[in-house]
């Protein structure tokens, strides 16, 4: 029986592990499908911001308690996986409580501060489920998150609730067999834990077969709901828990609100003022080839930071919440144009799957994100500001803009007359610039 156990166990990680790399290695292609950028320079900031920005949460902490909440659930999430190396060890080996005989006393410590982080977890959970559906905060029930996006964060709080439950309730059953010294439970005399000590009471009545039954489904169910959930993630806003740290230390250090010029774009203005700048014609006779384009119209004009970006974003609402355009009833919402912005990854993934290449579906970004959105903005750094993870829907939305009006002549009314005005009487107000210092005539008299 012990056999079959270590076998099934083998086989269920050893799929679960498989499907996961898998799926992540597609999630790789599909971030490297966008323009390459190199951000590997000053690597001493950029390690600080891994610890401050991915492992400290520095920003989360701009609201205190909510900050302590989703540390405990963080912390939860690296530190219980000790514990849960040792289920995984125990299901390979056959053993049972592995790290007891090379732990010693120390076992007790560790098992209880899991117990506890564990307890923690599971309270901010429930209260993180009533602020999402019973408080229904304004950032959680934005028409952003209407269908999947909403069920899904719930569904993650649920299943954190209930793995931190299957954990407690497991330990509680295993040092309840280990005081009646029932088969090989009684060679690990562990002592009670911290907390689920205090569930014996639900338990004494059962008989010890029927404890074993309890602490061998409740093993099996916590660390297959493990595997479940690690498969889970790359399909889900949960994901940041993984890429936000690459996301930290690939984040922009050039000041905040500087926006990238395209050098193009400068060239074509030196080659307007000053004509003798530009290329001659081709010994052939023609002509050189145009600039490469102006703007995002699909994902692969964006950089595969971009796209990082896209699949990091937690969907919290913080760049929503903080946007002016949002606050005022305009349609712009930076979180959707994460979230589209990621659909429109994912739709060009399937159809490279499908074709081995990608075969043109007649579709852009425009498809998922509207010219609306993307003239509602102010280009005010709000949303940079106040993502936790260093998320830039701010670089989405310029791109974009940039090929709506350089590469579409599509903008309105009232810009085309300033982009005129600066063309011909370079300013944007209708002077030319003979008479533009004509005000100061009268100022030395």
């Amino acid at each position: 029986m012990a056999i079959l156990q270590q076998i099934l166990f083998i086989l269920a990680a050893g799929t679960a592990i498989g499907l996961f790399s898998k799926k992540i290695s597609l999630i790789r292609r599909n971030i490297l499908l966008g323009k390459d950028e190199d951000y590997t320079d000053q690597p001493g900031r950029r390690w600080k911001n891994l610890a401050l920005l991915a492992f400290g949460q520095k920003k989360m902490f701009r609201n205190p308690l909510v900050a302590v909440m989703h540390f405990v659930i963080y912390a939860g999430f690296i530190i219980i996986n000790l514990e849960v190396l040792e289920i995984i060890l125990d299901g390979i080996l056959g053993t049972h409580r592995l790290f007891y005989g090379v732990a010693g006393s120390l076992y007790l410590f560790l098992i209880n501060g899991f117990e506890c982080l564990a307890l923690g977890v599971l309270i901010a959970c429930i209260i993180f489920l009533c602020r999402r559906n019973v408080l229904k905060l304004r950032r959680f029930i934005s028409h952003d998150l209407d269908g999947w996006p909403r069920s899904d964060a719930n569904y993650i709080l649920l299943t954190e609730i209930v793995l931190m439950t299957l954990f407690l309730t497991m330990n509680a059953a295993d040092t309840l067999l280990q005081s009646r010294g029932y088969g090989h439970y009684g060679a690990h005399l562990t002592g009670d834990f911290a907390l689920s000590g205090g569930l014996h009471p639900l338990l004494n009545g059962l008989s010890s077969s029927s404890l074993v039954v309890v602490e061998r489904t409740c093993w099996w169910l916590h660390i297959l709901g493990i595997l479940a959930f690690l498969n889970y993630l790359p399909y889900s806003k949960h994901l940041h828990i993984l890429l936000a740290f690459p996301n930290a230390w690939y984040a922009r250090l050039t000041p905040e609100g500087q926006l990238k010029n395209m050098p193009a774009v400068r060239q074509e203005v030196l080659y307007m003022m000053q004509p003798e700048t530009a290329p001659p014609a081709l010994t052939d006779g023609s002509t050189p080839p145009p600039p490469p384009r102006f703007g995002a119209k699909d994902i692969f004009d964006l950089s595969w930071r971009n796209l990082l970006d896209a699949y990091s974003c937690t969907e919290c609402g913080r760049c929503s919440a903080s946007c002016p355009a949002n606050l005022t009833g305009k349609l712009l919402s930076p979180r959707k144009i994460m979230m589209a912005t990621r659909d429109r990854v994912e739709e060009v993934a399937r159809n490279i799957d499908a074709n081995g290449k990608f075969t043109d579906d007649g579709k852009t970004l425009l498809n998922y994100i509207s010219v609306e959105e993307l003239r509602a903005c102010t280009t005010c750094n709000a949303c940079v500001e106040e993502c936790p993870v260093s998320i830039s829907p701010l670089e989405i939305i310029i791109e974009m803009r940039r090929a709506l009006i350089m590469e579409d002549s599509n903008a309105p009314q009232e810009w085309n007359a300033l982009f005129g005005n600066v063309e011909n009487n370079f300013a944007p107000w209708k002077f030319s610039p003979d008479d533009r210092d004509k005000w100061a005539t009268d100022l030395s008299q």
